[in-house]
């Protein structure tokens, strides 16, 4: 991962490179130490502290023997950017970084783009150091760590995953999103079973498989890692695979309690569960800019409802979001919209809003906006924008019957007025539809074709001009 400085090594310090880093959070530029129980130490990037610093190898493997063990380590490692950078100009590159931090530039931000070192493990600065982009680097564990001789007593082959496309989720870390089918042999007992795949380091450092397996239902009647359900909890998970809310779980080898999400394998009906500190939540989904406060919702593992999402084929649409911690993204809960609106149409619907919410589509509306909302007023809102960044403006209005805020294009009441029919076809409709009479019409027995007012042919001309024959109904 990195050579620990000597003595001897002082005279070729000048040769040596490091890391800088930027806190997100804190908004510093400091010199990268160590990590320490997952978390990184850092001191300032000051010649007095340069012994200090974290040193990189540059004969080595810079993306598989440091990214590969040293970043995924960190608890939170989207909090930080890396630079690359030799020991003698960390200095002066660690004060020019802090000043475009402080003061944004274009030069300052073309700077950083230069000695940035992607998550990917991609260098971004092929002039300090050779770039390195092989497939191997992107993946957690590298096809030789593997025991190909287990997998094959399980059925399995390096070719045969690869013909799958299941190798490289694999030796990126990730479960199949499929089921293997696998051949146990257990010398007396030989079964074929359907399961999941994933691989895992264990103590010895060896690289295992873990065999994940179909269960007929989730074990929730059962304490898992130190949490008991409640009622609440076991319906959320079995309803739409999601506890939706953060507990206390314990690790069962360093006896730690973390705080975390719990999801159900749909393949498999596993338990699986999420450190919340790895939630991570995005700023949009399908065009919808989240506020904070629903941030924090998802983050709590809790389901969200989203109106005006934009899909792929550019229509609307409004769903249920949720944080899922197997697949750890936010996720679409169809299924539960749709059993929502069953239940409704079956059940007295609920109560709707009273009051419009301040925020449209990731739009905050100013007081005076707000107040005409609330007054039932049609309010005009800029700086809206759609899935694909470009702005847009329109009206709103309050709909105090549905609870829900209404969106144009035009303003309502024009549109109202292009609904009004006109004259001639409210004549049309009242002889038509409504049996009433028109003195131009009356007399003319077939219906009037839209907009006539009058007679429009010989015909018609010759029925209105007759006179309608005296009734000859007996007297009584």
């Amino acid at each position: 991962m990195s050579n620990p400085t000597t003595a001897a090594d002082q005279n070729q310090e000048p040769m040596s490179d490091t890391l800088l880093v930027l806190d997100k959070e804190q908004k510093k530029i400091r010199a990268v130490k160590e990590i320490k129980d997952g978390e990184l130490q850092t001191l300032a990037p000051t010649p007095k502290n340069s012994s200090q610093f974290l040193r990189i190898d540059k004969s080595g493997n810079l993306l598989s023997n440091f990214f590969s063990n040293f970043f995924s380590q960190l608890k939170d490692p989207s909090r930080f950017s890396f630079f690359w950078t030799p020991v003698s100009e960390s200095e002066s590159l660690a004060k020019r970084l802090q000043q475009h931090v402080d003061q944004p530039t274009e030069e300052g931000r073309m700077l950083m783009q230069q000695y940035d070192v992607q998550a990917n493990y991609q260098t971004k600065n092929p002039g300090k150091m050779e770039q390195q982009t092989t497939e191997a680097n992107e993946y957690r564990y590298q096809p030789e760590q593997v025991n190909w001789k287990a997998m094959s007593e399980i059925g399995l082959s390096k070719e045969k995953l690869e013909k799958m496309n299941l190798l490289e989720p694999l030796l990126k870390g990730y479960k199949t999103n499929e089921l293997v089918p696998l051949n146990l042999n257990f010398g007396v007992v030989v079964t074929r079973v359907d399961a999941r795949l994933s691989l895992q380091a264990n103590d010895d450092g060896q690289v295992v498989v873990n065999i994940h397996g179909i269960r007929k239902e989730p074990r929730l009647d059962y304490p898992f890692l130190g949490h008991e359900f409640t009622k609440e909890d076991k319906e959320n998970l079995l309803a739409t695979g999601n506890m939706g809310r953060v507990v206390d779980l314990t690790n069962p080898r360093t006896l730690e309690t973390l705080p975390s999400i719990i999801s159900v394998d749909r393949l498999t009906n596993e338990l699986i569960p999420l450190r919340a500190d790895r939630i991570k939540i995005p700023d949009e989904i399908k065009g919808i800019i989240l506020t904070e406060e629903q941030k924090q919702t998802l983050a709590e593992g809790k389901p969200l409802y989203l109106e005006g999402m934009i899909s792929k084929k550019g229509e609307p649409f409004d769903a249920t979001v949720q944080f899922n911690a197997d697949k750890r993204y936010v996720e679409f809960l169809f299924d539960r919209d749709k059993a929502n609106r069953q239940d409704h149409s079956q059940t007295q619907s609920p109560e709707p809003a009273t009051e419009p919410s301040k925020i449209f589509r990731g739009k905050e509306l100013d007081d005076k906006q707000y107040e005409k909302l609330q007054a039932g007023q049609t309010v005009y809102v800029s700086g809206l924008v759609d899935r694909k960044g470009k702005e847009y403006q329109g009206y709103i209005t309050f709909n105090a019957g549905t609870g829900k805020t209404d969106f144009s294009f035009e303003h309502p009441d024009k549109l109202k007025e292009k609904a009004q029919p006109a004259e001639a076809y409210k004549t049309q409709t009242a002889v038509n539809s409504e049996g009433k009479t028109n003195e131009a019409t009356k007399n003319i027995k077939e219906p009037l074709k839209p907009g006539q007012q009058a007679p429009d042919n010989k015909k018609q001309q010759e029925q209105q001009q007759q006179k309608p024959a005296k009734s000859k109904g007996r007297k009584m």
